[in-house]
Formats: C-alpha cells, sequence, structure tokens
C-alpha cells in the first residue's frame, strides 16, 4: 500500500512512461499544426481583402494620373499658343510685306526669333513645352490656318460661351483674325459639321496658327467644355 503522501506509480495502472510522454509530444506537434493552419487562413483572407482594395482603388489611380498628364498637357499648349503669338509679333514687324509671319515647325518657336538690334534671338519656347503628354509620339499636331480643326473649335468655344465668338487681346492678331479663323455660326448644335480636325488643310505644310494633341481619347477634364484630347487647340486667337 502507498501512504496518503506518496505519489502513485503510473505502472501501477499499467500505464507505461514512456508511451505517456509520446502522446503528450503528439498533442503538441498537433497544436502547433493547428496554429500554423489558421494562421495562413489569416494570412490569405489578409492578402484577398487587400488585393480586393488595390483593385478597387487602381481606377481612381490611372483617372488621378491622366488627370495629371491632361493638366500638364494645357499647360504646356496654352505655352505653345503665347510662344506663337510673340513670334507672330516680332516677325510681323521685322519682315516684308507678304512674308509669311507664322511659324512652319516647332523648330521655329525653340530657336527663337532675331530682333533689331540684338545678337541673340528671343527665346519664346521651352523645350518640354514643344511634347504633348498625351500622344505616344509626343508630337504636337498643327492647327492651320482657316483649317476645319480651327472652325470646329470656334464652333465649340462658342457653344460653351453661349454664342459668343472668342477673340484675341493682341492688337496684331485682331486685325489677322478673319483671315486665320473661319467665321462660325453655331445654330442649332454641332450635328454634322465637326470633323475631328482630320482635314487635308490639316496635313498640309505651311504655316500654323495653333496646336492640337494627336490623342483620341475622351478626357477626365474638360478644356472649354470639350471632352476630347484631339480637340482642344491651343491658338494665340483665342485666349
Amino acid at each position: 500500500m502507498t501512504s496518503r503522501n506518496q505519489k502513485p506509480d503510473h505502472k501501477i495502472f499499467g500505464v507505461p512512461q514512456e508511451r505517456s510522454g509520446s502522446v503528450l509530444t503528439w498533442n503538441r506537434h498537433s497544436l502547433r499544426a493547428s496554429e500554423r493552419g489558421y494562421t495562413l487562413v489569416a494570412l490569405l483572407a489578409v492578402m484577398t481583402l487587400m488585393t480586393l482594395f488595390a483593385l478597387a482603388a487602381a481606377p481612381n489611380i490611372l483617372q488621378q494620373a491622366q488627370r495629371e498628364r491632361e493638366k500638364e498637357a494645357i499647360f504646356r499648349g496654352e505655352e505653345v499658343a503665347d510662344a506663337i503669338r510673340i513670334y507672330y509679333g516680332v516677325q510681323a514687324r521685322t519682315r516684308g510685306q507678304g512674308e509669311p509671319a507664322l511659324p512652319t515647325s516647332i523648330d521655329d518657336l525653340l530657336q527663337g526669333v532675331a530682333i533689331p538690334g540684338r545678337t541673340k534671338k528671343l527665346q519664346v519656347l521651352r523645350a518640354s513645352a514643344a511634347r504633348d503628354p498625351l500622344s505616344s509620339t509626343g508630337e504636337w499636331k498643327f492647327v492651320r490656318p482657316h483649317s476645319a480643326a480651327m472652325a470646329d473649335f470656334v464652333r465649340r468655344v462658342m457653344l460653351y460661351s453661349e454664342n459668343l465668338r472668342p477673340t484675341t487681346y493682341d492688337p496684331q492678331l485682331q486685325l489677322q483674325e478673319p483671315f486665320m479663323a473661319p467665321p462660325v455660326l453655331p445654330v442649332g448644335g454641332l450635328q454634322g459639321s465637326i470633323s475631328g480636325g482630320d482635314d487635308i488643310l490639316d496635313r498640309s505644310t505651311g504655316p500654323f496658327i495653333g496646336v492640337s494633341s494627336r490623342s483620341k481619347k475622351n478626357a477626365v477634364i474638360t478644356y472649354y467644355g470639350i471632352d476630347q484630347h484631339n480637340q482642344w487647340v491651343f491658338t494665340p486667337l483665342f485666349r
């Protein structure tokens, strides 16, 4: 017999000490494997939620990126328009009667204009503004005087401003505006009048009075109410 203070021997109950230890070890391994399984499931759940959040945010991120490119395109396009205005003003005063005063290439603006009495040309356009951030080629499309692209732009701006024809505040360009921009009467909307500016005059060589993007994508923001990139015209005639 054993006393009350003595611990019972496991062998008396037919439970060998070694077998009891192996059962305990197996239970510990099983518990750890179960914990690892729960951890993996929780990790997969978190990754799934993060993926769903990323997919939901992706369109907004892409839209914001396009918005920033469009803002940059408008900023650069208006720089080109201002460069054309300065170029025309200088050339109109220094060239002979009948000689073209408008630029014929983007290099004309990048090289600057010579001013009588000065040895250094007046720089009118920075290099980065000579690139279109919206088109794949990076090249602006030239808008010729009296072209369909110019007529369409005037019509759209007039509709945006409640049939008020836009004009320039430059006195030299005001005199030449009738010879550069066709008269437009926007009655009854735009149906049957919009060509997108892809006519023969737009593709010909010669002087240009503005530039537009070659991208035909829909815009996130609008420019004078116009929501398509290639219909934005940046010209000194309407500033």
